[in-house]
């Protein structure tokens, strides 16, 4: 029973408000990253990786988990020219 309980406690920290903000914020700034061309989502998670020293450990995992799925789509939007991004043919 207490395994149940240590689950919806973990539920709880994930859903609390400062950290959906803190996911939204990761997922919008890796896809900024993901987008920009020679960045990936190793060099946004270094790069961004001081905003995290001063949050609580969990707030900073969340962040940074979503700032690497959002580096990772955002390296797949194609440019104008209808051709992907960073992820994209890297050898032509």
């Amino acid at each position: 029973m207490q395994d149940l309980s240590l689950l919806f406690h973990g539920f709880a920290v994930v859903l609390s408000p400062f950290n959906i903000g803190l996911m939204l914020l990761g997922i919008v700034l890796g896809v900024i990253i993901g987008v920009l061309p020679g960045l990936g989502s190793a060099n946004g998670i270094a790069i961004l990786l001081p905003l995290t020293f001063t949050m609580p450990p969990p707030s900073a995992i969340l962040m940074l988990s979503c700032l690497y799925w959002g580096a990772c789509s955002g390296g797949a939007t194609p440019d104008g020219w209808g051709r992907v991004g960073t992820r994209g043919r890297q050898f032509a």
